[in-house]
C-alpha cells in the first residue's frame, strides 16, 4: 500500500492542489488534521479533500474551533481572527464535516497509526525529545505519524525496554535528520519505534516555504518526505483579497 501523509493544509489550496499533482501515484492518503485557519480557502479545501481516497483521518486544534467544538482560548491574535474568519465563511455542510472528524491516534494498519499533536493528548506538541518519548511509549503500532509543529522531524526508539516496561534498559531516542531537500527517504527497520512528522503542507515552519508531504511505503517499510513548490503567490494573494492579516501571506514565503 502507498500512502499519501498530508498534515496541516490550513486552507491553502494551491500548496494542496500542487502536492496532489507531485505525489501521484498512490493508493489511499491519510489526513492528519489543520485542513482550516489561516488560508484563504477553507471551503475548496474541504471540498478537495472530500474527494480523496482517504484511509484515515482526524482533526486538529483548528478544525474543532472552526467548527464551534472550542473556543479561540490558546490562539495568538492572528490566529484567533483567521479562525474566526474561517467560521464565519463556512457552508454549513463543511462545518458540520469539521464538527465529525474524529479524534487522534488512529490505528491505520499493522505498521501505521497516526495523531495530530501526540498520541497522548491531540493538541499537545512534540517539540522535544521528553514528548517524543512520552508519544512513543503511547503508540500502538511501530510507526506513528503525527503534525502539528509543521516542522519535519524524525524520532527512532531503539532497543528493549527495561523490567517492567521501564524506558530503560538500553532503550535509545534518536533524532535522524533534520529532514532537509527535495526527498528525504527512510527505510523502517523491523525493531525500531518511529515518530515522524512529515511537515506541513500548507504553511511550512522549518525556513523552507515550499509544501511538504509523506510518501509511505508498507510494503517496502519505506517513507520518503518530499517538498514541492506551488503557486505562493496566488495564495497570498487570496489572503490578502480576503481581509485576513497580511502577516500570514508574508510568512509563508519565509516558510516560518
Amino acid at each position: 500500500m502507498r500512502y499519501l501523509v498530508l498534515s496541516d493544509i490550513h486552507a491553502n489550496l494551491e500548496a494542496l492542489e500542487a502536492v496532489l499533482a507531485s505525489a501521484a501515484p498512490y493508493d489511499q492518503v491519510l489526513l492528519l488534521g489543520d485542513y482550516v485557519g489561516y488560508g484563504a480557502d477553507p471551503n475548496a479545501v474541504i471540498d478537495r479533500m472530500r474527494r480523496l481516497p482517504v484511509a484515515a483521518l482526524i482533526r486538529g486544534n483548528h478544525d474543532k474551533v472552526a467548527a464551534g467544538l472550542e473556543d479561540t482560548e490558546g490562539f495568538n491574535h492572528v490566529a484567533r481572527e483567521a479562525i474566526t474568519w474561517t467560521a464565519s465563511v463556512l457552508t454549513p455542510e463543511n462545518r458540520a464535516w469539521l464538527a465529525a472528524l474524529p479524534a487522534g491516534p488512529a490505528v491505520v494498519d499493522g505498521l501505521t497509526e497516526i495523531c495530530h499533536g501526540t498520541t497522548f493528548d491531540e493538541d499537545a506538541y512534540v517539540f522535544d525529545d521528553l514528548e517524543a518519548l512520552r508519544s512513543l511509549r503511547s503508540a500502538e503500532r511501530p510507526l506513528c505519524l503525527y503534525g502539528h509543529t509543521h516542522v519535519p522531524a524524525i524520532y527512532r526508539l531503539v532497543g528493549e525496554e527495561g523490567p517492567n516496561g521501564s524506558p530503560h534498559g538500553g532503550r535509545t531516542l534518536e533524532l535522524l535528520g533534520p529532514p532537509r531537500g527535495v526527498t528525504f527517504p527512510l527505510t523502517l527497520d523491523g525493531t525500531s519505534q518511529y515518530l515522524v512528522n512529515c511537515g506541513a503542507v500548507g504553511q511550512p515552519r522549518d525556513g523552507d516555504a515550499r509544501a511538504a508531504y509523506g510518501m509511505l511505503d508498507t510494503d517496502a517499510r519505506r517513507l520518503v518526505i518530499h517538498r514541492t513548490s506551488y503557486d505562493l503567490a496566488a495564495a497570498q494573494q487570496k489572503i490578502v483579497e480576503a481581509g485576513l492579516p497580511e502577516v500570514l501571506a508574508q510568512r509563508l514565503a519565509m516558510g516560518r
